[in-house]
């Protein structure tokens, strides 16, 4: 057994080893038990069905909720010489006929289908009739309510385990907290299933987090050395992600808008140039990034922040999937968050308003942190860890740390004396001395907290609050539009008995413009040799319609052009090269890598 699933591993999929659990689960799996694998993206949940469903008699069948992702998967596997079809609604009459012919003729391994088609009781008889290899069901956590991307429709998948009974179920996903993977387990019914948690560390990706001041100026900050780069950048609005778009053509970026507001035409147009690096940038809503295989993206930019911890975690986790070097930055501003929190509570559904406020009320807390970035997004998934990462920028430029006592008295008696009933920025604006109407309507400029701020910035302040806020001397009421109030905790402060020791903020352009551009990937390769080969890769995959990354990733493309191999079976010991690709692509990299061998 062993030997035939590593054999299958390095001749279909050109890998020379296992990560772990890949081994363990695939074992049980082609012995027909129920698994639930929660492995980070990128981390090769695919490979943890694929690999069962080339080694168990009949076809496997894959539920995937969107088509893109549907696409990118079946691109790989027949780039790999993988027998594999999907059905969904971009395909033709004539299209999904021939599908059904090759299902009723056992000419599939693999067959991906939405949850929608899956479940309509002519799929399901015409399933009953076949022999299945297993059932895999992709982004598990849409089925359940306390997941950040809950789908209606896969709240049906509970009824296979009853309707075929003995075909093992392989339910994955990069995102669940432990009550949502409590929640998945249960409306699958897959109670004997084993659960592996393969942990939620992304070690490749680079975390930070700065204030948001002059967002486009620090988004041209972090991308002014990065142009020749593939990565997303997030908004929270249609119409911010069209200005941002916008913007950055204006300033020679090769960009483009997604969101869902957009012709169906132009949203496909634009996620298949950014698949074929025809397009560098795409500024997007969430709508875009859920079915993207693209494995060499290699930073995201969340321009607003976040719903969830694992919209983040998720959303940031599209970088580096390759593993190489990748970058994640988060612009944070409290007004956002109260945006973000009306959107929520557009909701007719109190029980789920409720859940999304908290995990929301989660993002804020995280966002604010002055401890280690990995470490509290882990730790939120109960991953906990004891070391620091050294890799965000908590890590590695920690903030200065200053004794904020007498501007946290201010503050927290102006938060009193003006009743406890307003936000953070009519504090600030008390606090400073503003006379604008307001203020004047309620006679706040009459306070002895009135102007008693003057000396010290709006910004300033707003990093005072927010740290007051983390720290638990304030409290946010979210019920009553962000009011602040006064917490138990906020009296020892008041009366002198306690010291506030706070972070200083930093000059948040400077900090991104400082952020060194990392390496794209460890250990030496020739650069100019990496460039031609991605050049090659280009024009193959143009030629067979497909993304570059489906001919080789990045990563190995830069083995490639470390080790440069010289003949056939050198290359074939490149990590991600298999015998299919091997005769599909290998003459055409060794041509490459001999003429600049050559030159050089």
């Amino acid at each position: 057994m062993t030997t035939t699933i590593h054999h299958t591993l390095k001749t279909v999929f050109g890998y020379n080893e296992f990560r772990s659990p890949q081994q363990e689960v695939i074992e049980r799996v082609i012995g027909a038990e129920d698994v639930f694998l929660v492995m980070p993206t990128g981390g090769g949940k695919s490979l943890c069905y694929q690999i069962p469903a080339l080694h168990r008699d009949g076809v496997a069948i894959v539920v995937s909720p969107l088509i893109a992702l549907m696409k990118d998967q079946v691109d790989g596997l027949l780039a790999n010489g993988v027998r594999v079809a999907c059905l969904n609604s971009s395909l033709s009459s004539r299209e999904a006929a021939a599908v059904f012919r090759k299902l009723a003729t056992a000419d599939l391994d693999l067959l991906y289908v939405a949850p929608e088609r899956l479940m309509t009781n002519d799929f399901l008889e015409q399933l009953s009739s076949l022999k299945i290899a297993l059932f895999a069901i992709d982004e598990a956590h849409c089925i359940s309510q306390w997941g950040h991307d809950f789908r209606p429709h896969y709240t049906q998948l509970g009824r296979l385990r009853q309707l075929f009974p003995g075909i093992p179920i392989v339910a994955m996903t990069a995102t669940a907290d432990p009550e949502t993977r409590k929640d998945i387990l249960a409306q699958l019914g897959l109670n004997a299933a084993t659960v592996f948690v393969a942990g939620f560390d992304r070690p490749n990706i680079t975390y930070t987090v700065v204030p948001k001041q002059k967002p486009f100026a620090q988004l041209g900050a972090f991308l002014g050395n990065r142009r020749d780069e593939a990565g997303i950048v997030y908004a929270l609005s249609r119409k911010r992600v069209e200005q941002v778009a916008e913007r950055l053509q204006a300033e020679g970026y090769s960009a483009a808008a997604y969101h869902a507001g957009l012709a169906d035409d132009e949203r496909k147009r634009v996620q298949e140039a950014f698949l074929r690096d025809d397009i560098r940038i795409v500024v997007a809503t969430v709508a875009f990034g859920m079915g993207i295989d693209k494995s060499n993206v290699r930073f995201v930019v969340h321009y607003d922040i976040p719903k969830s911890v694992e919209s983040y975690y998720q959303e940031t986790g599209r970088a580096g999937r390759d593993g190489l070097p990748s970058e994640a930055l988060l612009l944070f501003g409290m007004s956002d968050a109260m945006t973000a929190r009306k959107l929520i509570e557009n909701s007719d559904n109190a029980e789920r308003v409720k859940i999304e406020l908290q995990k929301l009320n989660a993002m804020i807390a995280y966002a604010e942190s002055l401890s280690c970035r990995r470490r509290a997004l882990l730790s939120y998934f109960g991953d906990l860890r004891h070391e620091n990462c050294g890799n965000c920028d908590i890590c590695t430029d920690p903030p200065q740390r200053f004794d904020a006592t007498v501007q946290a008295q201010k503050a927290l008696s102006c938060v009193y004396r003006v009743g406890e009933r307003f936000g953070m920025m009519y504090v600030i604006e008390v606090l400073r001395g503003s006379k604008n109407q307001r203020i004047l309507d309620f006679q706040h400029d009459r306070l002895s907290t009135w102007g008693i701020g003057a000396d010290t910035s709006a910004v300033q302040w707003e990093n005072v609050i927010r740290q007051l806020i983390h720290l638990g001397y304030l409290v946010q009421d979210f019920t009553r539009f962000g009011a602040l109030r006064l917490s138990a905790t906020s009296r020892p402060v008041l009366k002198g008995e306690t010291s506030v020791i706070i972070g200083l903020p930093r000059d948040t352009v400077e900090t991104v413009k400082r952020g060194k551009k990392r390496a794209v990937a460890s250990g030496d390769y020739d650069q100019s040799l990496f460039d031609e080969l991605r050049k090659i890769r280009k024009q193959l995959a143009d030629a067979a319609s497909v993304p570059p990354f489906v001919v080789f990733s990045d990563k190995t493309l830069t083995e490639m052009a470390r080790t440069k191999p010289k003949d056939s079976d050198e290359l074939l010991s490149v990590s991600g090269v298999g015998e299919h690709k091997l005769r599909l692509y290998g003459r055409a990299f060794l041509d490459v890598i001999n003429i600049q061998g050559e030159q050089g």
